[in-house]
């Protein structure tokens, strides 16, 4: 064991793969060296005091989607600007590495080098991505991007066939599925992620509540019902068994979509489902106006009550944000708080920020679930899943040191101090007292936001590159 250390944290309730002890972590080279007692921890440079408080490792957003605001920004260039400003969020809130989601019409693998620079220039965490399969080109594509440490692929199964044309993401029918899942199905822990919404049903009803002059977020909501979802799951667990794939639901909302993925796993079948710290918060009779349109979107109390279930009991493995940075006039289409549903852009905003003291909050705090499960599935499984583990998402000697001082006890009122992203003036959490809070957030062996203040400055950051034995360090 090396004698000396860079940095060491101190009394500490420490969360580790094999239980929560009393004592501390030393880190030296940005990597962890010492897990134990307060006692048996080598001397350091600098010793935090966590106060009796939790150490656990930095939250994994598997789900965020930097460069979408198209409205201000070309692609690329969003990328930029989103990493600085979003992943200072991440920092802020107790995030520490991301899997950001490319999406462009043209092919991917000839501005791989892009994709890498732009991260480790502007980016405050290590980074990883996954692509957007919306082209034909796109699934030609699968083979070389997983050689460019890409292993997963996202398809949306139908959605935003009409629901957000701008976004110019193509249509992907059950053909589509089909041929995505079964070349991936090669791939050495290659995944599809799902979208999973029927549009051609949302289509019908969207039309029929607009033509009854609804404007309201339950409409919103009745527009995709549950069923939308569960449709489409119950697809995509028969396309994956009969590929001998593996699937992932993305910000899965609905208790329907517990049962199938439930059902599926007790079949054999690698059908796996993350939800959002919205979905577990709210539902769809809060006051939250156009704020509150998300796509899938919000649900009612038994789907908030199952999702926990789900949670708690190893059907729903994973936790993102699916944080997608818009500024408020573009969110609301210039329409206000209380403009038009059906136009305002759908995605939640500043997620990133609030992934960790919303589950805290709502989650911990509320005896809803263990502070053990809580690292299990936002740190670990979701390191795991996408080839990240044991470099991330652990407390363990060998693990990079991204870890978080937590204060069970802190709180904040979410307004627009509260943010340090590129938008602080909305969110479905606006307004809301959150309870569970990071003191200091520390990336690679170093102290990045102390007591809410920013200690470093943005880039240095490495890209993920996940291969058959996912992440080696360089």
């Amino acid at each position: 064991m090396n004698d000396h250390a860079d940095l060491r944290v101190v009394n500490a309730r420490v969360v580790t793969p094999s239980g929560t002890i009393d004592g501390g972590v030393a880190a030296a080279d940005g990597e962890i060296i010492a897990v134990g007692s307060d006692r048996n921890l080598p001397d350091a440079d600098r010793t935090i005091d966590a106060e009796g408080n939790y150490l656990i490792p930095g939250f994994i957003d598997p789900h965020v989607h930097w460069g979408l605001s198209r409205y201000e920004y070309e692609y690329h260039e969003g990328l930029a600007h989103d990493f600085e400003t979003e992943t200072r969020g991440a920092v802020h809130g107790g995030v520490t590495t991301v899997v950001n989601f490319l999406l462009q019409p043209d092919p991917y693998l000839p501005d791989m080098d892009f994709f890498r620079e732009v991260g480790r220039e502007n980016s405050y965490i290590d980074f990883a991505y996954h692509a957007i399969v919306h082209q034909d080109h796109h699934v030609d594509e699968i083979d070389g991007l997983a050689e460019e440490g890409v292993r997963s692929f996202k398809v949306f199964f139908n959605w935003y066939k009409h629901a957000s044309p701008e976004l110019g993401i193509d249509h992907s029918d059950a053909g589509r599925v089909y041929k995505v899942l079964d070349k991936v199905s090669d791939i050495n822990d290659g995944v599809v992620m799902f979208h999973a919404e029927n549009e051609d049903l949302a289509h019908e009803r969207r039309q029929e509540l607009q033509e009854a002059g609804r404007n309201d977020l339950e409409a919103w909501s009745e527009s995709a019902p549950n069923i939308c979802e569960a449709m489409q799951i119950e697809q995509i667990g028969r396309l994956t068994e009969y590929t001998d794939s593996r699937a992932y639901i993305v910000h899965m909302s609905t208790g329907e979509g517990v049962d199938i993925c439930e059902r599926f796993q007790e079949q054999g079948v690698n059908l796996h489902a993350e939800t959002l710290p919205a979905f577990l918060a709210h539902t769809n009779d809060e006051d939250l106006g156009v704020w509150g349109k998300i796509s899938p979107p919000l649900r009612g109390e038994a789907s908030k009550k199952r999702l926990w279930e789900g949670l708690r009991n190893g059907t729903v493995e994973y936790l993102g944000t699916d944080h997608c940075p818009h500024k408020i006039e573009f969110k609301e289409k210039e329409g206000g708080k209380y403009g038009d549903i059906w136009d305002a852009i759908p995605g939640d905003n500043n997620g990133i920020e609030y992934f960790l003291p919303v589950m805290m909050s709502e989650g911990v705090n509320e005896n809803r679930i263990s502070m053990e499960r809580l690292v299990e599935v936002a740190c670990e499984n979701n390191a795991k899943r996408w080839g990240l583990y044991p470099r991330k998402g652990a407390l363990a000697e060998g693990s990079d040191a991204d870890m978080v001082i937590v204060d069970l006890e802190k709180s904040a009122v979410v307004d627009d101090d509260f943010y340090h992203t590129m938008e602080p003036r909305y969110s479905t959490f606006h307004g809301e007292e959150l309870t569970g809070l990071p003191t200091h957030t520390i990336v690679g062996g170093e102290v990045v936001v102390e007591d809410g203040e920013l200690q470093v400055q943005k880039g240095g950051r490495e890209y993920l590159a996940r291969g058959p034995e996912g992440v080696v360090r360089n």
